[in-house]
């Protein structure tokens, strides 16, 4: 089975004493991780959704007795390395893998959640300085490329700055082709390892009906979720639009205060992004209205009920933006500090990119044309901001246009 292309990376973590803690939502290999991980290292394996594996880890003392009676010594010179998968259930969990790493130099622990929500309230304090955080998202879209077997299409990518041309769209349309499907699809494993779009679709349905009914299920009433499904197929339909939060209540007949917290827990839970507007004053940048996204096109078009191909789709725009959005999310972006701009006349910037002292303003264009009326509103934030410069991410002609720079939208995925 192939390996996730962090595989390496948190396999370097075992020479850290530090617990290994991996956070993202369902299905998308945490725990084929935790088992490759133990495959390859040795030690135990707990799955604490199984009743009988979490008694044997609910407190310390359990946990030591254990490993003892599995061969562990607490003289041993070798790393006895514990693996616990979804470990978050049980809040207890974190005060036990506190305890191992204050008593025990030979214990290494690796850790998978799929809450953030759960995981920061249980490690906040009690594993403060103990703990290195992972997240495991969807494939981005060079992963996808890999598990669909054609580094091939990467390496063209990687070598695009060779090409003496300014429209790279001409060279690439297999990895456009793909591009499409990944638009359309998003990047759940099982999803891009399925081979028809009705399995695809089946994929996504026992996805996130499992999700529904068991992850969301934890936070909220069971006579609630009729009313959540209806506010996430609302989400998904005004995809990349601003949040009517007074528009979605009164469609999912529950009050703004449900829908906000409805909302956090789709964040929490690495279902979607929430883009706050651009101020230089913070307060007004808090209170405005915010854009949300969902974090894997496949789960927007899932709810939407919408798998038609790409042309087709008049929102094709917007999937895009959520598109990019995501992967410069997975490419390690804070989340917060990505947001979008707006003026009371109208005038909007897809995405600035707030590492203060600098600002990153970005202009997503699916298409393979960029005008000058194109970028007048990202050439005058620049000017206003005194910035060195601005750029569209565009599907086609790679130029420089006084101080706004076209860059291929695979830029990201040569990195």
């Amino acid at each position: 089975m192939k390996k996730r292309l962090i595989y390496a990376k948190i396999l370097a973590q075992q020479k850290s004493k530090k617990a290994s803690i991996l956070i993202g939502p369902r299905q998308v290999g945490k725990t084929i991780i935790l088992k490759q991980l133990h495959q390859e290292l040795g030690g135990l394996f707990f799955d604490t959704d199984i009743f009988t594996d979490y008694e044997k880890v609910s407190t310390y003392e359990r946990l030591i007795a254990t490993l003892e009676v599995n061969g562990y010594q607490k003289k041993q010179k070798d790393i006895f390395f514990i693996f616990l998968d979804e470990f978050q259930r049980y809040a207890g969990l974190s005060l036990v893998i506190k305890a191992v790493y204050d008593h025990h130099e030979n214990i290494k622990i690796y850790a998978t959640g799929s809450s953030s929500l759960e995981i920061k309230n249980s490690i906040q304090e009690s594993l403060a300085g103990r703990k290195t955080i992972t997240y495991i998202y969807p494939f981005d879209f060079k992963e996808f490329l890999y598990f669909k077997n054609r580094q091939d299409l990467a390496i063209q990518i990687a070598n695009l700055s060779l090409l003496e041309t300014d429209n790279y769209f001409t060279h690439l349309l297999g990895a456009y082709e793909l591009l499409k499907e990944f638009l359309v699809f998003g990047g759940y494993p099982a999803v891009v390892l399925a081979d028809t779009k009705e399995e695809k679709m089946e994929e996504l349905r026992s996805i996130f009906d499992l999700y529904i009914k068991k992850d969301f299920a934890e936070y909220i009433k069971i006579e609630k979720l009729r009313n959540a499904s209806q506010l996430m197929r609302i989400l998904a339909i005004n995809n990349g639009q601003g949040a009517n939060y007074a528009k979605y209540a009164a469609a999912c007949e529950i009050n703004i205060e449900t829908v906000k917290n409805y909302i956090s827990i789709l964040r929490e839970t690495f279902i979607i992004n929430t883009l706050h507007p651009y101020y230089t004053n913070k307060n007004k940048e808090i209170s405005k209205m915010p854009k949300i996204y969902f974090m894997d096109n496949g789960v927007r078009n899932y709810f939407s009920g919408g798998f038609a191909d790409l042309e087709s789709r008049a929102e094709a725009g917007f999937l895009f933006e959520g598109f990019y959005v995501s992967e410069l999310i997975k490419k390690g972006i804070e989340a917060d500090l990505i947001k979008y701009y707006r003026t009371k006349s109208g005038e909007e910037i897809d995405l600035v990119l707030d590492h203060q002292p600098f600002l990153v303003p970005i202009e997503l264009k699916f298409k393979q044309k960029t005008t000058a009326r194109d970028i007048a509103v990202l050439k005058r934030f620049v000017q206003k901001n005194k910035l060195p410069a601005g750029f569209v991410v565009t599907m086609g002609e790679l130029k420089k246009i006084d101080a706004i720079e076209l860059v291929d939208c695979f830029r990201l995925v040569k990195e």
